[in-house]
Formats: structure tokens, C-alpha cells, sequence
């Protein structure tokens, strides 16, 4: 978990103000945790795998 706020500050958090606002906070921070961190960024954890698709392939070993 501290991985994920560590890379949420160094490669989204605006550097010298900040955000502007508590919802372009929301989206921003949303938009980096479901669209870039889920499906982009792999884990060695997972086979290398990004988090969303590990557990895609885990719920359908499960289900099949």
C-alpha cells in the first residue's frame, strides 16, 4: 500500500501547487488508481502482471 501512494505522489500529484480543488484531487487520484496503476504499471507479485489483470486471470480459474 505504501508503494502505491509513493508513486501516486512522485508521478501525479501536481509538484508545486497542488491541486486546485477537492474534486480534480478525486478524479485525478481515481483516474491514476483505475486506468494507470490497475492495467499499466505490472507486479512481480503477480507474474508481472498489473494488479486488475492478475485478478481477472485468478476469478476465471476460479469460475472455469
Amino acid at each position: 500500500m505504501e508503494r502505491i501512494f509513493r508513486s501516486l505522489k512522485t508521478e501525479s500529484v501536481p509538484p508545486s501547487m497542488g491541486y486546485m480543488s477537492f474534486k480534480q484531487t478525486k478524479l485525478d487520484i481515481g483516474r491514476y488508481l483505475m486506468g494507470y496503476y490497475n492495467y499499466q504499471i505490472s507486479n512481480t507479485f503477480n507474474l508481472d502482471l498489473p494488479p486488475a489483470i492478475a485478478e481477472e486471470k485468478l476469478f476465471s480459474s476460479v469460475w472455469n
